[in-house]
């Protein structure tokens, strides 16, 4: 049983309470006798499992006793044995000193040595050197050609250079007279090793041997001809690779290639390298740029090939700049700065000649197209004068004093126009942030919207607003057509236009102008402007809607007759021919308005038409006497004005013409109802004088003797 506890206590996790589940079911599970003899079996068999319990848990104590007894017995050995590891490491350590001190030591003493054979060994080797150089100049004062096989083999080349550029500077030195001919000797085999030396070079550079280029180099280096050396690997790498017309884009992949090849030759390659771009730029660049730019005829396509290279060249240099080209961070912008500075200078000159040609040539070949000759129009007093007498003429007779054109409805406006004149601007304003330095950026570019304006604004939207209010008709009498008015088509392309205008000057000159003082002249400047075609617009507009009212008026006066408000006999109650012909007109009027203006001002607009309208009908009104089959004919009349002013949109309008409506019905109703509707709701507001007006049309005013009802309405 022992084991069996163990066991069963030993095991992860351990239930206390399923351990004595176990036991008691080992009793239960086993026994068949009484209740009470179970109850005693358990009592026994838990008494004896405490006991057994109590027994391991003596037993397990003394083993961990013994346990723990071995552990500190461990512990106090180990630590005597680290202890002793702790004072070996000690002495390691004062051990590794001491031979650190002595390996300095010695090492000072092996430098002293050295130095002090160095400070022999040199003079020794440099008296030497001398030694040879001696003999070698004595072979060079002697007569006749070298002897010396150095000078003579050229697979020692390297031996030769390394002896005559030493010899060269010593043959500088020496004095004129006997030793002339040595010196020259000297000179010319310098200058000959120099040039066998450059030539290696270039073979070697074709056979893309590196190793003996760099070689080479090094040797070269000594020598005043370097700068040659460099300037042949330049031409060369560059004689095949930089002859297409493609010219921008074979630089880079050329300078990347070349710059390894420099990286593993030269010992100067920022410097080479810089002298390679340098030669691109001042040869091959420069003369494409000039040959392109040189057959180039007209301005317009110079101005256009300009800026094009000019945009390749930046991001050319931009491209460039992360080659190693040394420490001048401005070096690439100085030379794109040389090539175009001679284009530059001219530059702005030539781009406002361009666009004010290209500006007048869109506005001739529109005018052109529409077979019209631009000319000078005559405003002011005069021309005002001769208008308005034509107009009060017009009315009565025949007789015309001035002819007004309409030019058959055209408006000499088109979105066409504007937006070439607009892409023209964009182009030299696009050059000019190209082209201009970041200084005159904002001066320039502010020019070229004064040009924009002067021919989009002044000589086109203005010129043709000019021609469409001079083409306003003016009613006559002697024709019963309704006039044409396209003034107000001419509003809705002059909006679109300014519209166009307004929106690419923000999203295009703003932007390059708005941090400098340039941006409160250009607001100031379009402001002066627009409130020009502003204040000319308004004009128009009152002389389009005279025009309209106008014709109306003189269509009510030619049309309207007196038989139609005072029938001789029952005649059926309809809509007079005059009252047809004004709705019908002044409805089409008024859906053109709607079409050609925005919301707002179209309900501006149409507005004061109404009260236009207003003024004539109730003027109209007041020249007729009205029996009651007339008065229901007006009443008729009024109902049409009425429908037909409900599409003008206006309160006010729709009022005036219910009071008129409501005056209309003093015509038609009884007399002893008249001081009634006086003071109904329409018409309690109105002025006495207005009332008795009305009452006085009526054809029963003096038999029903209504002359003292006006009394009362006078007193009230």
């Amino acid at each position: 049983m022992m084991q069996q506890y163990i066991k069963e206590m030993e095991q992860d996790p351990y239930d206390p309470d399923e351990f004595v589940e176990r036991l008691a079911y080992r009793v239960f599970g086993n026994s068949a006798d009484s209740d009470n003899a179970v109850v005693d079996d358990v009592q026994d068999t838990f008494v004896q499992a405490i006991k057994d319990l109590k027994f391991l848990q003596e037993r397990q104590k003394r083993k961990c006793e013994k346990l723990e007894q071995d552990c500190r017995e461990k512990e106090s050995l180990y630590a005597i044995q680290i202890q002793n590891l702790q004072e070996q490491n000690k002495a390691g350590i004062s051990i590794f000193q001491n031979l650190d001190e002595r390996i300095n030591y010695v090492a000072t003493k092996v430098i002293h040595v050295g130095d002090q054979l160095e400070s022999i060994n040199t003079p020794r080797s440099r008296a030497v050197q001398v030694h040879k150089l001696i003999g070698y100049l004595e072979e060079f004062m002697s007569a006749g050609p070298l002897s010396i096989d150095i000078f003579n083999d050229p697979t020692k080349i390297d031996d030769a250079a390394d002896v005559i550029q030493k010899l060269f500077p010593i043959a500088q030195e020496l004095p004129p007279g006997k030793f002339e001919e040595a010196k020259m000797k000297i000179i010319k085999k310098y200058d000959e090793i120099e040039c066998l030396l450059i030539e290696e070079f270039i073979k070697n550079h074709s056979r893309k041997n590196l190793v003996r280029m760099n070689e080479i180099a090094a040797i070269l280096t000594h020598f005043k001809g370097y700068s040659q050396c460099v300037d042949a690997f330049i031409e060369y790498s560059q004689a095949n690779s930089l002859s297409g017309k493609n010219l921008f884009a074979d630089i880079i992949p050329v300078c990347e290639n070349n710059l390894k090849i420099i990286e593993a030759v030269f010992t100067n390659p920022d410097q080479v390298m810089a002298k390679f771009i340098l030669n691109i730029y001042q040869l091959k660049l420069q003369n494409h740029i000039i040959t392109i730019l040189s057959e180039v005829k007209d301005t317009a396509n110079y101005l256009e090939k300009l800026s094009q290279l000019y945009k390749k060249t930046s991001i050319l240099s931009k491209n460039l700049s992360r080659l190693n080209m040394g420490n001048d961070d401005m070096f690439l912008n100085k030379m794109q700065k040389n090539i175009f500075q001679k284009y530059l200078d001219s530059y702005f000159i030539s781009e406002l000649k361009n666009l004010k040609e290209k500006c007048l040539i869109i506005l001739q070949r529109f005018y052109e197209s529409k077979g019209h000759q631009k000319k000078q129009i005559q405003a002011g007093g005069f021309q005002e004068l001769r208008r308005d007498l034509q107009t009060v003429i017009s009315t009565r007779t025949n007789f015309n004093i001035m002819h007004i054109e309409d030019y058959g409805g055209e408006t000499f406006l088109s979105e066409y126009v504007a937006t070439s004149l607009i892409q023209e601007f964009n182009q030299a304003l696009d050059r000019c942030c190209t082209l201009s330095s970041s200084s005159d950026i904002p001066s320039n570019s502010y020019q070229i919207f004064e040009i924009l304006t002067s021919y989009l604004i002044e000589d086109y939207v203005d010129y043709g607003l000019e021609l469409a209010v001079q083409s306003v008709p003016i009613p006559e009498a002697k024709t019963h057509d309704p006039p044409n008015v396209y003034f107000f088509e001419v509003i809705k392309q002059v909006n679109a236009i300014i519209l166009l205008f307004e929106n690419q000057l923000s999203d295009t000159l703003v932007p390059l102008i708005i941090t400098t003082p340039k941006y409160s002249q250009c607001i100031s400047f379009k402001k002066k402007k627009l409130e020009q075609i502003e204040s000319k617009i308004d004009f128009g507009l009152e002389r389009s809607l005279n025009a309209v009212t106008g014709w109306i008026k003189i269509c009510l006066s030619s049309e309207q007759k007196k038989s139609d408000f005072k029938p001789e006999t029952d005649v059926d109650t309809m809509t007079s021919v005059a009252c047809k012909s004004v709705v019908q007109y002044l409805s089409s009027n008024i859906k053109h308005i709607r079409q050609c203006l925005d919301a707002k001002n179209a309900d501006l607009v149409l507005a004061e038409l109404g009260i236009k309208f207003h003024r004539i009908v109730y003027e109209h009104l007041l020249q007729y006497t009205y029996n009651s089959a007339g008065a229901m004919c007006a009443i008729c009349d009024m109902n049409e004005y009425r429908r037909c002013v409900k599409d003008l949109g206006s309160p006010l309008v729709i009022d005036l013409f219910d009071t008129l409506h409501a005056l209309c019905n003093l015509l038609l109703v009884k007399h002893e109802n008249l001081k009634q509707v006086c003071y109904g709701d329409t018409l309690v507001g109105l002025d006495h004088s207005i009332l008795s007006n009305f009452i006085q049309l009526r054809s029963d005013f003096k038999s029903q003797k209504l002359a003292a009802l006006l009394k009362n309405l006078t007193s009230r």
